[in-house]
């Protein structure tokens, strides 16, 4: 089996990239919906979170309101990302592993990605086989926020800004990449270098059982 990380900047376009190469038969999994699920009530995260940023990031039904958390982490003045992260990436980590050792186990030759903003971040490199990182014109990252979010050019600007800056710089990402998929032309552009990626991905995880 052949374990790759997915990253890039916010609004890059990582998971129209994931949606494709699960159509090319790629399993992939986005470490957003397990921390989504991790942040659960009930669940140990949670009771963490909730510890240490306060019942006001609550919403009525008592479940965890995502913007205003994020609005605490991502504050200029005192940003709160990384406690944000430490409480979060073991129980993401273990999951994720987890996953791909269930689908290791009955397809040897599978390819299985982690889709994740933070991957390298989070000092994830060694946990993984291949590195792939999307990339596109920074104004195209607001643009796509601005459209994703319902938000004028101005806030979307502030907003992708806001969180670019606890992440790593483009340029140290792609250094740090095994495949860059530049996501800036059109879907069927895109489609084309993913293709591509996925013919020596599949090679790799072929070579590995023989």
């Amino acid at each position: 089996m052949l374990k790759v990380g997915l990253t890039g900047g916010i609004a890059s376009g990582k998971s129209l990239v994931s949606q494709i190469f699960i159509d090319l038969g790629a399993h992939c999994i986005d470490a957003d919906e397990i921390a989504h699920k991790l942040m659960g009530p009930g669940e140990p995260v949670y009771e963490e979170i909730v510890k240490s940023f306060g019942s006001e990031i609550l919403n009525a039904d008592k479940t965890v309101n995502r913007a205003k958390l994020a609005e605490l982490a991502f504050d200029k003045r005192k940003p709160r990302i990384y406690e944000l992260n430490r409480l979060i990436h073991p129980g993401v980590i273990e999951r994720y592993e987890k996953w791909m050792d269930e689908i290791g186990k009955r397809e040897p030759e599978a390819i299985m990605i982690l889709e994740a903003a933070l991957l390298l971040e989070a000092g994830l490199r060694r946990r993984f086989d291949e590195i792939i990182v999307v990339t596109c014109k920074p104004q195209q990252r607001i643009d796509r926020w601005a459209a994703s979010h319902n938000l004028d050019p101005d806030a979307a600007r502030n907003e992708v800004t806001r969180r670019m800056m606890a992440q790593a710089p483009v340029e140290a990402k792609i250094q740090a990449a095994d495949f860059v998929i530049d996501n800036s032309g059109s879907i069927e552009e895109t489609r084309k270098q993913i293709e591509d990626v996925y013919r020596k991905l599949a090679s790799k995880a072929t070579a590995r059982t023989a």
